[in-house]
């Protein structure tokens, strides 16, 4: 990138892959940011593209890194033939705090280490690393072209890739114990998951396990009852394997499948290397034995727990003059209280009132607040954030009502779409500054509330102070930051 004719054109591949490779996480981990460090020669300058900023925070350790370090300019290099753009020596990642990474080198891109966000609410990095593994390829491909032939299609299949990621993560996964002859057929698996989570039976959402057991280990299991060879239930017959699951809810049996058919049903220890689908109702959570993969939900996988770390609710709480020993309770407190609402499946809202003296709000008062570091009575709260109406919780632990009705003015940053319960707490939070405001949704991860604004949007906001609008030299980047 030289002041080459072909800058233009190099700008080009780089810009399409990343925002492809931003758009395809954002659906599978919510808002995502990425940049791509890279060398196209042995010996030509680092070039850096980062518009979000993301790796702003690690400047210091990627000058450490890529200047004061010698070690990885032993990994670039490239391979004799330049036409062999398949040929890459894989790269893991950089250990940096929050971040992704994975890299490596071809014959057509000497350098290249691609960087996403650590969402705290991951329930595995390998679909993301398999991901950012797929961008190192696509690049390589398109640098192995003449810009006349590039057609810009690698951002629409970084875009379109979860199911490819969690493919070649369950792969690589079971290729460790079987080698490369491994026999499930992960495709249709992954299809079929998602058919039955979509299926009802009665109104009423699959629940219960079904596993899939590597073809060659099927005769280690114990059967409760094993299904005729010529009529076992075909996986892709969705409604059928639904109605099975109902045989298996709220106990320890478990649907067993090759991949290809419902073999029978087994409440035995299982394999370690075994894939487990765990139906939950409209959730659902893939697993290899104890090992968590990614969620599915709305006919899509994805990579959250659905479990809230409540990670901001513990920064938020930092902020205010309170007792360590009291930050904590509070702390558990909320935690008990969401954590009880999601296991529950039911809606709720808490507001953390952290004014020297509780402000007033409308709803069912009590006589004498309640404190919830006492167990039987934070029993009792568990059980009245199911009544309508938010749960009124002061700095001093304790329920000052319950059946709140929270009142606002319209703001800008409203979201028709996420209903009353959000909406009138992002209205309260704006005219109550000091309460932090916890809204759990039925069939939404939970969201935390301040000052008008959702942590989830703060925190993924970057100042654009260093950004790259386009690839610039990694000195001149690192200029920015002295």
């Amino acid at each position: 990138m030289e002041n080459s004719p072909n800058d233009t054109f190099i700008k080009t591949c780089v810009r399409d892959t990343l925002e492809g490779l931003c758009a395809g996480l954002s659906h599978f981990s919510g808002p995502s940011s990425a940049a791509v460090i890279y060398s196209l020669r042995p010996k030509s300058p680092l070039y850096i593209f980062d518009p979000s900023n993301l790796l702003g925070d690690h400047a210091p350790i990627l000058r450490t890194t890529y200047l004061e370090n010698d070690d990885w300019c032993q990994k670039r290099g490239m391979y004799a033939d330049s036409s062999h753009y398949n040929l890459i020596e894989y790269f893991n990642e950089l250990q940096l705090d929050g971040v992704v990474s994975y890299g490596g080198k071809s014959a057509t891109v000497a350098y290249q280490m691609w960087f996403t966000e650590h969402h705290p609410d991951l329930f595995s990095i390998g679909p993301t690393e398999r991901w950012l593994e797929h961008a190192v390829l696509r690049f390589s491909h398109d640098m192995a072209n003449e810009k006349d032939l590039y057609t810009g299609i690698s951002g629409s299949f970084l875009k379109e890739y979860a199911m490819h990621a969690i493919r070649n993560h369950i792969k690589k996964e079971m290729e460790k114990r079987f080698g490369p002859d491994s026999k499930l057929r992960i495709y249709p698996i992954l299809d079929a998951i998602l058919g039955i989570s979509k299926t009802r039976e009665e109104g009423a959402w699959p629940s219960g396990e079904l596993v899939f057991i590597e073809p060659q280990l099927v005769h280690t299991i114990q059967f409760l009852a094993r299904f005729k060879m010529n009529e076992q239930p075909q996986l892709d017959h969705y409604k059928h394997v639904r109605k099975l699951l109902q045989a298996v809810t709220q106990s320890n049996r478990r649907l067993i499948s090759d991949g290809l058919s419902i073999l029978g049903i087994s409440d035995e220890h299982l394999p370690d290397y075994c894939l487990v689908a765990d139906f939950h109702g409209r959730i659902g959570f893939l697993r290899i034995g104890k090992d968590g993969i990614c969620s599915f939900a709305d006919g899509r996988y994805h990579s959250t727990t659905h479990q809230a770390k409540l990670f901001e609710v513990e920064e938020a709480l930092i902020d205010y003059k309170l007792d360590a020993s009291m930050r904590t309770q509070l702390f558990r407190i909320i935690s008990t209280l969401v954590h009880n609402a999601q296991n529950k499946k039911h809606g709720c809202t808490l507001v953390l009132d952290l004014n020297p003296k509780p402000v007033h709000i409308s709803g069912q008062p009590l006589y004498k607040p309640m404190d919830l570091r006492q167990p039987e009575l934070l029993e009792l709260a568990c059980a009245l954030s199911k009544v309508d109406g938010a749960l009124h919780i002061g700095a001093d632990c304790s329920l000052y009502g319950f059946a709140c009705l929270l009142d606002g003015h319209t703001i800008h940053g409203e979201d028709r779409a996420r209903g009353a319960r959000y909406n009138s707490a992002l209205r309260f939070s704006t005219e109550h500054s000091d309460t932090l405001l916890v809204v759990v949704s039925s069939d939404r991860p939970v969201s935390i509330i301040q000052y008008g604004m959702e942590f989830r949007n703060q925190s993924t906001w970057r100042s654009p102070a260093f950004s790259t609008p386009e690839p610039m030299k990694f000195q001149e980047w690192l200029n920015g930051f002295s």
